[in-house]
Protein backbone atom coordinates (compact mmCIF):
# COMPACT_ATOMS: atom_id res chain seq x y z
CA UNK A 1 0.00 0.00 0.00
CA UNK A 2 1.44 3.39 -0.98
CA UNK A 3 1.70 6.32 1.41
CA UNK A 4 -1.11 8.05 -0.47
CA UNK A 5 -3.34 4.98 -0.22
CA UNK A 6 -2.63 4.78 3.51
CA UNK A 7 -3.51 8.48 4.00
CA UNK A 8 -6.78 7.96 2.12
CA UNK A 9 -7.59 4.89 4.24
CA UNK A 10 -6.92 6.83 7.45
CA UNK A 11 -8.91 9.82 6.17
CA UNK A 12 -12.02 7.71 5.51
CA UNK A 13 -11.55 5.82 8.79
CA UNK A 14 -11.65 9.11 10.69
CA UNK A 15 -14.95 10.05 8.99
CA UNK A 16 -16.40 6.65 9.90
CA UNK A 17 -15.23 6.47 13.52
CA UNK A 18 -18.24 6.91 15.83
CA UNK A 19 -16.41 6.84 19.17
CA UNK A 20 -15.43 10.45 20.00
CA UNK A 21 -12.15 9.57 21.77
CA UNK A 22 -10.97 7.20 19.03
CA UNK A 23 -12.06 9.68 16.33
CA UNK A 24 -10.11 12.46 18.02
CA UNK A 25 -7.01 10.27 18.18
CA UNK A 26 -7.34 9.50 14.46
CA UNK A 27 -7.74 13.20 13.61
CA UNK A 28 -4.73 14.15 15.74
CA UNK A 29 -2.51 11.55 14.02
CA UNK A 30 -3.81 12.32 10.53
CA UNK A 31 -3.76 16.13 10.34
CA UNK A 32 -0.91 18.63 10.78
CA UNK A 33 -1.12 21.33 13.46
CA UNK A 34 -2.03 23.98 10.86
CA UNK A 35 -4.53 21.77 8.99
CA UNK A 36 -7.51 23.06 7.06
CA UNK A 37 -10.59 21.47 5.52
CA UNK A 38 -12.90 23.09 2.96
CA UNK A 39 -16.02 21.94 1.13
CA UNK A 40 -18.97 23.83 -0.38
CA UNK A 41 -20.74 23.87 3.00
CA UNK A 42 -18.02 24.45 5.58
CA UNK A 43 -14.49 25.73 6.14
CA UNK A 44 -12.59 24.41 9.14
CA UNK A 45 -9.19 25.55 10.37
CA UNK A 46 -7.32 23.40 12.86
CA UNK A 47 -7.84 19.91 14.18
CA UNK A 48 -10.54 20.91 16.68
CA UNK A 49 -12.67 22.41 13.92
CA UNK A 50 -12.02 19.49 11.57
CA UNK A 51 -13.03 16.98 14.24
CA UNK A 52 -16.20 19.00 14.81
CA UNK A 53 -17.04 18.85 11.08
CA UNK A 54 -16.59 15.07 11.10
CA UNK A 55 -18.73 14.64 14.23
CA UNK A 56 -21.43 16.88 12.75
CA UNK A 57 -21.45 14.84 9.53
CA UNK A 58 -21.98 11.66 11.53
CA UNK A 59 -24.95 13.21 13.35
CA UNK A 60 -26.42 14.45 10.06
CA UNK A 61 -26.04 11.14 8.24
CA UNK A 62 -26.64 8.36 10.78
CA UNK A 63 -26.26 4.87 9.39
CA UNK A 64 -24.21 5.99 6.39
CA UNK A 65 -20.53 5.24 5.82
CA UNK A 66 -17.77 6.83 3.78
CA UNK A 67 -16.08 4.47 1.34
CA UNK A 68 -13.60 4.81 -1.53
CA UNK A 69 -15.07 5.07 -5.02
CA UNK A 70 -11.96 4.22 -6.98
CA UNK A 71 -8.21 4.33 -6.66
CA UNK A 72 -6.25 7.11 -5.01
CA UNK A 73 -4.09 9.09 -7.41
CA UNK A 74 -1.32 11.41 -6.32
CA UNK A 75 1.92 13.17 -7.12
CA UNK A 76 4.12 15.94 -5.72
CA UNK A 77 2.45 15.91 -2.31
CA UNK A 78 -1.12 16.18 -3.64
CA UNK A 79 -3.59 13.31 -3.95
CA UNK A 80 -7.18 12.89 -5.05
CA UNK A 81 -9.64 10.47 -3.56
CA UNK A 82 -13.07 9.74 -4.99
CA UNK A 83 -15.43 8.67 -2.21
CA UNK A 84 -19.08 7.87 -1.55
CA UNK A 85 -21.37 8.34 1.42
CA UNK A 86 -23.84 5.46 1.47
CA UNK A 87 -25.67 2.91 3.56
CA UNK A 88 -23.58 -0.24 4.03
CA UNK A 89 -23.97 -2.21 0.82
CA UNK A 90 -26.29 0.40 -0.67
CA UNK A 91 -26.10 3.01 -3.38
CA UNK A 92 -24.37 6.34 -2.65
CA UNK A 93 -26.33 9.30 -1.33
CA UNK A 94 -23.43 11.70 -1.93
CA UNK A 95 -20.36 11.29 -4.12
CA UNK A 96 -17.29 13.33 -3.37
CA UNK A 97 -13.79 14.12 -4.49
CA UNK A 98 -11.19 14.98 -1.87
CA UNK A 99 -8.08 16.81 -3.04
CA UNK A 100 -5.57 16.19 -0.29
CA UNK A 101 -2.42 18.25 0.28
CA UNK A 102 -0.03 15.93 2.07
CA UNK A 103 3.02 16.42 4.27
CA UNK A 104 4.79 13.11 4.64
CA UNK A 105 2.30 10.91 6.53
CA UNK A 106 -0.18 13.68 7.41
CA UNK A 107 -2.77 15.89 5.77
CA UNK A 108 -2.21 19.63 5.68
CA UNK A 109 -5.27 20.64 3.66
CA UNK A 110 -8.27 18.93 2.07
CA UNK A 111 -10.49 20.52 -0.56
CA UNK A 112 -13.64 18.45 -0.86
CA UNK A 113 -16.12 18.59 -3.73
CA UNK A 114 -19.62 17.14 -3.25
CA UNK A 115 -22.12 15.84 -5.75
CA UNK A 116 -24.83 16.59 -5.05
CA UNK A 117 -24.32 19.42 -2.61
CA UNK A 118 -27.26 19.26 -0.20
CA UNK A 119 -29.50 22.22 -1.12
CA UNK A 120 -31.27 24.29 1.54
CA UNK A 121 -34.68 22.96 0.46
CA UNK A 122 -33.52 19.35 0.83
CA UNK A 123 -31.55 19.92 4.03
CA UNK A 124 -34.52 19.04 6.24
CA UNK A 125 -35.12 15.84 4.28
CA UNK A 126 -31.47 14.82 4.72
CA UNK A 127 -31.46 16.01 8.35
CA UNK A 128 -28.81 18.60 7.44
CA UNK A 129 -28.52 22.13 8.77
CA UNK A 130 -28.20 24.42 5.70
Amino acid sequence: MSGTDELARRYLASWNERDPARRRALVDKLWTDDAGYLDPIVAAEGRDAIEDVVATSQRQFPGLVYRPAGNVDGHHGVARLAWELAPVGGPPVIIGLAVMVCEQTRLRRVYNFLDPVPAPDTAAELNVDP
